[in-house]
């Protein structure tokens, strides 16, 4: 299984992150603890958002619709205040 998931940063004014993964709890400690993607470094993130895909190819694409509508983001960066 292959999961899409947003974080949100634990500071004054959030930022939002979209990847892919397929071991969710074990990507997110990569990213809390500096060795995930160079974006995300130097940041405490907190998981608002997940999905769940059978296969790689069908992450990546939802993954990348998802990067690219900042309005679905926002929408899920609000609800989770």
């Amino acid at each position: 299984m292959f999961y899409v998931y947003m974080l949100k940063s634990k500071s004054v004014k959030p930022i939002t992150y979209v990847g892919y993964t397929n071991n969710l709890q074990k990507r997110i400690n990569l990213h809390n603890s500096g060795k995930g993607a160079k974006f995300t470094r130097g940041r405490k993130w907190t998981l608002i958002y997940k999905e769940k895909y059978k296969s790689k190819k069908e992450a990546i694409s939802r993954e990348y619709y998802i990067k690219k509508n900042r309005s679905f983001r926002k929408k899920i960066k609000d609800n989770n205040k």
